[in-house]
């Protein structure tokens, strides 16, 4: 199971509030796996460049074809620029046909609270699917 681990581009402000992005993504087969994943790779970069991210973090179960992602950010604006810049804006249109499920969660959290923990981000998503029926 890869997982590129926290990475913290930016440092937050001491007294901040940070956005808080997670998602997990399921695509629908095994041999979609491998372009998601470089394509994940790709954001993951992405956003380690993004003005106002103030942590990134990817974790994916290839065998289960799943993707978590979880993202703390300056603000809401920071957020929305990254996902409509490129290269994310074009590969969330290419690889939507291979998603079988996607759910993303957003709270926020003072920047003492970073970085946020796989086991958070499981229970949120958790929580939103049980909310959903799913």
């Amino acid at each position: 199971m890869p997982t590129l681990p926290w990475t913290e581009p930016e440092s937050p402000d001491a007294e901040a509030e940070a956005l808080v992005m997670a998602s997990r993504l399921e695509v629908r087969s095994l041999r979609h796996v491998p372009g998601f994943l470089l394509a994940s790779m790709a954001l993951w970069r992405q956003a380690r460049r993004s003005p106002g991210a103030w942590g990134v973090g990817l974790k994916a179960q290839l065998l289960r074809r799943t993707f978590w992602t979880v993202s703390a950010w300056r603000d809401k604006a920071a957020l929305d620029a990254y996902a409509a810049a490129e290269p994310h804006r074009s590969a969330m249109r290419r690889k939507r046909s291979v998603m079988r499920e996607s759910t993303f969660v957003f709270w926020t959290v003072p920047v003492d609270d970073l970085p946020i923990t796989w086991d958070e981000v499981r229970r949120r998503i958790a929580e939103k699917r049980t909310e959903q029926g799913g």
